[in-house]
């Protein structure tokens, strides 16, 4: 016979016998593997299929893959082929068809494929007359064992020492298998397929490492059951580290391996507080409702009573829409009930981001960004770490709706409703809601090849309407009756009328006409009242309405100049770009909106007002005015050589952001006519790491010695030209090891989005109801295959500072006002270890800011952290070690003293 007959022979009798049972071996096989577990130990056994499969080659050798096609109907006595597709194997040594023991053998890399299936190993023995198939290890030149089986079927991979399948009974063994299922890595030392939907592991290691030859931890079951993409029911369990048994081990578990989210419940956390005592934090329930929304339900309980509830849900929809809702309620108790200290308060706090796809409906838009709650949920709350929060004094929200319609010209409108609440006043200021629309700008004498030049050509006209209906409460008060008798609602329409035109080529002119009217559904009337003996104001409800209009014209230009240095310098050129222009504005009196009313019993003495003084879009003017607006905003640009010698053209770099002057002079004023002079500026230094912004203000009148301003100019008075009355100056800068590249510690997103920073300056947040995040932000660049050292030549750190100073001398004090100095930074001491801190000098009342120190211990399949407030009234601290995974997230030690919050 020959070798290519023998070998032909051999592909016909494996696939005959595996003709009907291929495809259930394959899936069952692929099934069995994402059960079994990725930890082992390094000296492994050896299976008895690895012994068996060690034989002499013979001297048939196969170097390069065949192909078998299939045959072709009338040539054999086969009616129908019994391949579905064409079979390609290959062997490095040899490919032998024994036909006394009736076995198979592809030796030395052996491959098998057919359609979608993979099957790699050093050797593969088919045995036809027992119907079964082996594949396992063969030994290298130094007698290891190497070329470890690789079954892979579509994106499933077997990795066994070996493999036995029997292709009657549809039964198999399979040793020392290393396979995925989820975030678990499994290795088992012997797997039994029992059944299509039944498997027994026996020694079976479960563990999230990577590390599958080394892992960190692993828990060690004896025995285990397996049901296909269903679950893992365990016996006695024992939790390992560093391949050390613990004292921690579990009679029995269960493991849920579907691909989809389950629910189940949440372990809670044991703690301790200086005021409630003894508590369970974050237990409760996670409902996994369908693939595109979810529902966490989260609680704590203390031993003196108090409690939280927490509802948290996300959803998305692929390409549509995403958000997430957070419902949150305390009720705390502090002291002991009949004694002065006792206090029983109720805390509650909503959030709700909805974001939507930008290409789902270009033409119409709905978000909401809602912050809203107790004003001192953030201060009282136990369990939230989040400083930043808690000094932020202002929670807003916003909920809108915009559509665009594609009309001629384009019509926008939108609904919102809005909310505004300032946690330290408890003032609430809310809109439900604000109507706004607008047609966009028509040009009515414009040639209808578009071009638009000069004065009659460039006329257009706009049409925008507002209606809002606004609230003004308290905290306590929020969403009761009371809040809502206080209303105030109107609407405003706007025309602007507007054209520009050039004179002289470089001066540019631009005139407008505004015209605004006011609706109103509730006025006010003032009268004196003869019976109490005094001035009375009534709400008067009913439709009524003022209207008002304006006008106003300028003249401006842009003036360059530009200082050339020599060819040797490396600054080459600083260009200087002035933008004067001076405006004009007039609006009339509209005293015909202005009634009188008596302030005594004689009725001598009479006083103006209008109806309209409460409306939500203020009064029409009772004095007319004239005013001439002068501003001058200046730019500094150089051009400088770059460090880059291959470039040619020269670097620009700006010197000067801007530096602007505004002030102005009303014609009609009696006195004081000039305004103070405003001056603003700002500026980006070094590679625009550091920012500068300053301001001042400058006012030509004096003071009296009551500190009260008087009509006489300052420099008639014995001082300067401009009086300093106020002035602020704000630096921030960030460098880093990077160049100003973001590396860790940039972003605070869970701070941010409870209405503090988006940076670590008033320290990083927590989300205590889920330890596993990174106090710091990852380093995605990182190599995860690159072995970590101790030492290393780069250490990643970076590091922020915020200097604000407030100056005010308006009554001649003389005062500074504010004056501090923040600070944070992070570094990596290690490639494992992280170190932060934030912290701040108050120059004003002399002493610390806020501090917080923090550190973190990667610990590759775990992360160990530790936070600290060492001083101030938000003492505190917090320890966390834990499984980073979501299938152990239970697996953890915590512990953490609590602030010793007041209740206020």
């Amino acid at each position: 016979m020959t070798p290519e007959k023998g070998s032909l022979i051999f592909t016909k009798i494996v696939f005959k016998h595996l003709r009907t049972n291929l495809f259930h071996i394959v899936l069952s096989a692929t099934f069995l593997t994402l059960a079994t577990a990725k930890t082992y130990a390094q000296e492994q056994p050896k299976s008895k299929t690895d012994a068996v499969l060690q034989q002499t080659p013979d001297s048939l050798n196969r170097n390069a893959p065949e192909t078998v096609k299939l045959p072709v109907q009338g040539q054999d006595s086969v009616k129908k082929p019994f391949l579905q597709n064409i079979v390609k194997r290959k062997a490095k040594d040899y490919e032998r068809m024994n036909m006394k023991t009736k076995i198979g053998t592809l030796y030395n890399e052996a491959e098998l494929y057919y359609e979608d299936i993979e099957l790699k190993s050093g050797i593969i023995q088919f045995n036809y007359e027992k119907n079964e198939i082996y594949a396992g290890r063969i030994k290298d030149s130094t007698g290891a064992l190497v070329q470890r089986p690789v079954f892979k079927q579509g994106s499933n991979v077997i990795e066994p020492d070996s493999i036995r399948i029997n292709t009657d009974t549809k039964k198999a063994l399979i040793w020392n298998s290393r396979s995925k299922q989820m975030d678990f890595n499994i290795k088992s030392q012997i797997a039994k397929k029992e059944n299509d939907s039944v498997y027994f592991l026996y020694k079976t290691k479960f563990t999230t490492a990577e590390d599958i030859e080394n892992p960190e931890y692993f828990i060690l079951t004896q025995r285990a059951k397996f049901v296909p993409k269903k679950k893992i029911v365990v016996g006695l369990s024992n939790l390992w580290i560093a391949d050390v048994p613990t004292p921690i081990a579990l009679p029995f578990a269960f493991f849920p391996m579907s691909e989809k989210a389950q629910s189940g419940v949440i372990i809670p956390t044991f703690t301790d507080t200086s005021q409630q005592g003894y508590s369970l934090q974050n237990g409760g329930y996670y409902f996994a409702l369908s693939d595109n929304y979810d529902l966490t339900f989260l609680g704590d309980y203390y031993t003196n009573a108090s409690y939280a509830l927490r509802f948290e849900s996300s959803y998305a929809k692929r390409y549509r829409y995403s958000g997430n809702v957070n419902l949150r309620f305390e009720r705390i108790i502090t002291g002991e009930r009949g004694l002065p200290n006792y206090a029983n308060r109720r805390e509650y706090n909503i959030q709700w981001s909805h974001r939507q796809d930008a290409k789902s409906n270009p033409n119409s838009k709905f978000a909401a960004s809602v912050n809203l709650g107790s004003s001192t949920y953030f201060t009282n709350s136990l369990n939230q770490s989040n400083i930043g929060a808690r000094l932020n004094n202002t929670l807003s929200s916003t909920v809108s709706y915009s559509k665009t319609f594609n009309t001629l010209p384009l019509v926008n409108i939108a609904l919102a409703a809005t909310h505004t609440q300032n946690t330290g006043s408890k003032q609430i200021s809310m809109t439900l809601p604000t109507f706004t629309g607008s047609v966009d700008r028509i040009f009515p004498f414009a040639p209808k090849d578009g071009v638009k030049k000069g004065l009659i050509k460039n006329i257009n006209l706009q049409y925008s309407v507002i209606a809002e209906n606004r609230f003004n409460t308290v905290d306590s008060l929020f969403f009761k009756p009371e809040m809502f008798k206080n209303a105030m609602n109107g609407m405003k329409h706007s025309i602007p009328i507007s054209t520009n035109f050039k004179v002289a080529k470089y001066f540019s002119v631009p005139i407008s006409v505004n015209y605004n009217e006011v609706w109103y559904l509730k006025t006010v009337n003032r009268y004196f009242d003869r019976e109490l003996n005094r001035v009375e104001t009534r709400d008067e409800n009913g439709f009524d309405a003022f209207r008002t209009y304006n006008f106003s014209t300028g003249i401006g230009t842009t003036v360059y100049g530009t200082f050339q240095f020599s060819e040797k310098s490396k600054i080459r050129a600083i260009r200087h770009v002035v933008k004067p222009t001076v405006s004009y504005s007039y609006t009339p009196s509209f005293e015909r909106y202005y009634d009188y009313y008596d302030t005594d019993p004689a009725g001598t003495i009479r006083k103006q007002y209008t109806r309209f003084e409460k409306g939500i879009y203020g009064a029409p003017g009772l004095n007319y005015s004239n005013l001439l607006n002068f501003s001058l905003n200046n730019t500094l640009e150089a051009k400088v050589v770059d460090r880059d010698t291959t470039k040619t053209e020269l670097k620009k770099i700006v010197l000067l952001n801007s530096l602007n002057f505004q002030t102005s002079y009303d014609i009609s004023a009696d006195s004081l006519k000039w305004s103070p002079l405003r001056v603003s500026g700002g500026t980006n230094l070094f590679k625009e790491k550091m920012n500068i912004n300053f301001g001042a203000t400058l006012n030509p009148y004096a003071v009296d010695n009551a500190g009260k301003v008087i009509n006489k100019f300052n420099i008639d008075n014995g001082g300067s030209i401009f009086r300093l009355t106020n002035a602020f100056m704000s630096i921030g800068y960030r460098i880093d090891s990077k160049g100003g590249e973001q590396t860790t510690g940039n972003s605070n997103d869970q701070g941010q989005r409870n209405g503090g920073r988006d940076d670590d300056l008033f320290g990083r947040s927590t989300d205590l109801s889920d330890r596993r995040q990174s106090q710091f932000d990852e380093d995605e660049t990182q190599d995860k295959d690159t072995p970590a050292t101790f030492y290393h030549t780069e250490l990643p750190w970076d590091l922020n500072f915020a200097y604000s100073l407030t100056y005010n001398n308006t009554s001649r004090q003389n005062d500074i006002v504010g004056n501090s100095l923040m600070v944070s930074g992070n570094i990596d001491l290690a490639p494992k270890w992280k170190v932060g801190v934030s912290t701040g000098y108050d120059f004003v009342q002399k002493g610390i800011t806020f501090t917080q120190l923090r550190f973190e211990r990667d610990l590759l399949s775990w992360r160990m952290d530790f936070s600290w407030v060492p001083i101030g009234i938000n003492t505190s601290w917090g320890f966390f070690i834990g499984v980073k995974s979501g299938l152990l997230s239970d697996l953890k030690w915590e512990k953490r003293k609590a602030p010793d919050r007041i209740i206020r």
